[in-house]
């Protein structure tokens, strides 16, 4: 999986990339990222992305042109001396985008690259939507500043469906769905300063600790959250 992400933030992602499971990842060659500053794709003297939206109103908007010329110019990268045609998805970040769900996450998973597009400022001219993006893509029901949290937000939710990106174990979460997990010790008992909290400690439920895979596998089903599908 290769990820090509466009921003006039470049930097802004090199201490989440830089750790863990993406720095394994990368390293592993299991995902390839390059980020793009959409600033060296504009054809304006001064490097500006935006300008005022017509009709008026506050703040200003990125402009078409640079976006454009940024995902032509890694599309034709990519198909470049290719005999096979190579799978791209271009996903521009929106409040008014589907919303990102496993399924979505699992389906992206299968392209060969996706080119992702951080919107900032007031929002992106709308005709990257209509004529760029293969399709919208939301995070939830709020409002973000741009798309580069959103854009990290997919990458690991998709990064998470590639072979060996967790590693050699596999992830129960992926499996199973969520539920409550608990580790030792087996009773906990707060303490504030050197003084013991009054009540009981917080225990871990029994049956996690009896051994009984069939009744650990039928707790967890009854108290988890299916994979969101």
């Amino acid at each position: 999986m290769r990820f090509h992400i466009l921003t006039i933030f470049p930097d802004i992602f090199d201490s989440y990339l830089n750790e863990s499971l993406f720095k394994r990842a990368q390293k592993a060659k299991r995902v390839l990222i390059k980020t793009y500053d959409l600033r060296d794709f504009t054809r304006d003297p001064h490097r500006k992305v935006d300008d005022r939206p017509f009709g008026g109103g506050p703040g200003m908007v990125l402009k078409v042109q640079p976006i454009w010329s940024a995902v032509r110019a890694i599309t034709m990268r990519i198909a470049k001396g290719r005999t096979r045609r190579p799978r791209i998805r271009t996903i521009l970040f929106s409040p008014r985008g589907k919303t990102l769900t496993a399924a979505t996450a699992r389906r992206l998973a299968r392209y060969d690259h996706l080119v992702l597009i951080c919107g900032r400022y007031e929002g992106v001219d709308e005709r990257v939507a209509d004529h760029i993006a293969d399709e919208e893509v939301s995070i939830g029901d709020y409002v973000l500043s741009g798309g580069e949290l959103p854009a990290l937000v997919l990458m690991e939710a998709v990064s998470r469906h590639i072979p060996g990106f967790l590693g050699k174990e596999e992830s129960l979460e992926e499996v199973n769905g969520s539920f409550p997990t608990y580790t030792r010790p087996e009773v906990f008992v707060p303490k504030h300063g050197s003084r013991t909290m009054r009540g009981r400690g917080w225990n871990v439920p029994p049956i996690l600790l009896s051994g009984d895979h069939k009744k650990i596998k039928q707790w967890r089903e009854t108290h988890g959250a299916a994979e969101t599908s």
